[in-house]
């Protein structure tokens, strides 16, 4: 019987020895049975998504993981675009934004609104489909605090500055947006951009919504800030090319919208949410009725990549003993004939609060697989196992020869 896999993603998953941890990373700290049964019953390795020491973001990890090269990376934007639903048209331009908090002197007093999650789409509704000049506006609320935006029009350019201070909330201004390269089109999307944004912010700052929020004691979400502008492009798609059906379950849009453009089936719930509330076990229900009929499913958690990024070691680890919940119902109740892979798409150290180059620990496990002599699922042990070190690449092709889809070379 030909094997199908099913590989859960931890977000952002690898860490450095944690001083507050009693120096052990998050993952060493927490307590996870199921992802140490899953090392002691298969082979492990580490990972570097592109090479050793190279940075990517959540976008690019998963367009990896999910078999497209690198060079493939049409920009944040239209994979923003796609996992919201969005249908890009050539010349379209694609931002990933952020709801926020925009005081007196340009200043943006919070980066994330709050971490707003309810009622966005009641503010999209007021900037979805304004124009400004030939050019139209799309708008659409995505998971938590983010959003897309698209611009439409002719003569158009994804060589734009992002307007994201992209710093703590400690009093920076937002940016303006500035032409990258000297063509006129960079210029155009540059300037009309930057008007937008000053007809946004009145109409947001007035909303009920904000109105509300303030009363409430609530940061207003009456801005947005822009960032990883992209132009539409179709990138290449292997699961047609070797004939494999796959398919992904989470609640990022990002990752879905990676999934939708590598031509996988998607699926995502309500209860799916970015944080220690998401609903585990139905995401492992749906990854498991999902593979009846894929060869291939993914199923992704945010909150550990959310916990990094917040310096929270301890909520992390509760992160992490999350997945290991949602790892262990996968483990109970997966078909005969169905391997289980761990992985991540990068590292988000807590002490950086931010994505590092550090490789992420690996497991492929099940029957007919290779046993090593691992038994913990961490960034040291794994370290020491038979798969070794090796590229994301790699890791995708592994497990496609499992999937007995690669083609043979020579004779």
């Amino acid at each position: 019987m030909k094997k199908k896999i099913i590989v859960a993603i931890a977000d952002g998953v690898g860490d450095r020895p944690n001083v507050e941890l009693g120096g052990l990373t998050p993952l060493q700290y927490a307590k996870t049975p199921h992802l140490d049964q899953l090392a002691k019953e298969g082979m492990t390795g580490i990972m570097d998504l592109i090479s050793p020491g190279i940075t990517v973001g959540t976008d690019m990890g998963h367009l990896i993981l999910f078999g497209n090269p690198s060079v493939n990376y049409p920009g944040r934007g239209p994979m923003e675009a796609a996992g919201v639903g969005m249908d890009l048209q050539p010349g379209d331009v694609a931002f990933r934004c952020n709801f926020a908090t925009r005081g007196d002197n340009n200043i943006v007093i919070d980066r994330r609104a709050g971490r707003i999650r309810e009622r966005t789409n009641e503010l999209a509704e007021i900037i979805n489909g304004l124009q400004i000049e030939d050019v139209t506006f799309l708008f659409k609320e995505a998971t938590e605090h983010r959003a897309v935006l698209v611009m439409r029009g002719e003569g158009l350019s994804a060589k734009v500055t992002d307007t994201d201070p992209k710093a703590p909330n400690d009093g920076h201004p937002f940016k303006q947006a500035l032409p990258k390269d000297d063509s006129p089109e960079a210029a155009k999307t540059a300037r009309i951009l930057n008007e937008f944004l000053e007809v946004i912010y009145p109409l947001m700052d007035k909303h009920d919504v904000n109105v509300e929020r303030l009363a409430n004691g609530q940061l207003p979400a009456n801005f947005v800030i822009t960032r990883g502008a992209g132009q539409f492009s179709v990138i290449d798609r292997l699961g047609e090319q070797f004939g494999y059906k796959a398919a992904v379950v989470a609640g990022e849009d990002t990752v879905l919208g990676v999934g939708r453009l590598s031509g996988y089936d998607v699926y995502k719930e309500e209860s799916f949410t970015g944080n220690m509330d998401t609903n585990v076990r139905r995401k492992a229900e749906k990854a498991l009725e999902m593979i009846q009929d894929h060869d291939l499913v993914y199923v992704h958690l945010k909150v550990t990549d959310v916990k990094g990024h917040d310096n929270k070691p301890f909520e992390k680890a509760q992160g992490i003993e999350l997945f290991d919940e949602m790892v262990g119902i996968l483990m109970e109740n997966r078909p005969e004939n169905t391997l289980i892979a761990l992985c991540a798409d990068h590292s988000t150290p807590c002490e950086k609060g931010e994505h590092s180059g550090e490789p992420v620990p690996i497991v492929i496990s099940g029957p007919g697989i290779r046993r090593d002599k691992v038994e913990h699922y961490d960034e040291i042990s794994c370290a020491e196992g038979a798969i070794n070190r090796i590229k994301g690449r790699e890791f995708v092709w592994t497990l496609l020869d499992y999937l007995e889809v690669v083609p043979k070379q020579g004779n």
